[in-house]
């Protein structure tokens, strides 16, 4: 039989990515074409092959678990499977994501006011800081702005960045890191989430410092808000581009300024 292999794209560590969409195998010749790719990438000293799988062609996962390859992360529609081909070092692989990121919005309105929830799916019931996660490619300010938006549909403005978590063996025993920024509330009618929300309203803020159903860490969030506002402090987050050489990298990095 004709020797066939895959080619894939060769990346600036000297390893090789085959995309299973772009490289369509059938079943009845992928285990032979997978064997002498192999061969030719330990011949050319490749380090890490990658596969990366889409959902539709499931059937390959076996045959590269065969192969020795193992899973490395996982997105809505593809896994991504690797094998280390060096045998005199140890894999030097970028590690899987770890850590989820998670966003509280201190929502206050000019009655001294904050916006408080309680959500429907939580083991002990509280009030809480409407907000969630931060999508792919979201911005905290914005993603903090949208969950406000989605559970109780209030419209918000940013203010400023009060504080964050950082917490281990959390969901899928991730790590967990919870930012939390200060929103001006620019609407008044409360229309939550009948998904998510049990219940919402406007409270006092010294009320809610007070309340038997809040968490010793929430009140915290607050105090140091308050905090920030007596010292007429804030911590702005702001949106810059780096260019090295031909690379434009766009960040965003806090700087504290004056209210």
């Amino acid at each position: 039989m004709e020797t066939q292999t895959f080619q894939g794209t060769v990346d600036r560590y000297d390893g090789v990515t085959i995309n299973s969409q772009e490289e369509p195998c059938e079943s009845n010749i992928i285990k032979k074409k997978l064997s002498d790719s192999l061969a030719k990438w330990a011949e050319e000293k490749k380090r890490c092959i990658w596969f990366k799988v889409d959902i539709k062609d499931a059937a390959w996962v076996p045959i590269l678990a065969d192969e020795g390859f193992n899973f490395h992360h996982a997105r809505d529609n593809f896994v991504m499977m690797f094998k280390w081909l060096p045998t005199h070092r140890a894999p030097n692989l970028p590690p899987a994501c770890h850590t989820n990121l998670g966003v509280g919005g201190l929502v206050l309105n000019d009655k001294n006011q904050m916006l408080v929830v309680v959500e429907k799916h939580t083991e002990v019931s509280h009030w809480k800081l409407p907000g969630g996660y931060v999508e792919r490619g979201e911005d905290i300010k914005d993603a903090a702005m949208r969950e406000v938006k989605e559970e109780t549909g209030i419209d918000t403005i940013f203010k400023s960045l009060v504080t964050f978590r950082h917490a281990h063996k959390r969901m899928f025993g991730n790590s967990d890191i919870y930012v939390v920024v200060l929103l001006e509330a620019t609407s008044d009618d409360i229309n939550k989430s009948d998904i998510e929300i049990k219940d919402c309203k406007w409270m006092d803020v010294q009320e809610y410092l007070n309340h038997s159903e809040v968490f010793g860490f929430n009140r915290f969030i607050v105090q140091q808000a308050l905090d920030l506002q007596k010292r007429k402090l804030e911590f702005n987050l702001t949106t810059h581009t780096a260019q090295h050489g031909k690379m434009s990298l766009e960040y965003t990095a806090f700087t504290v300024g004056d209210l």
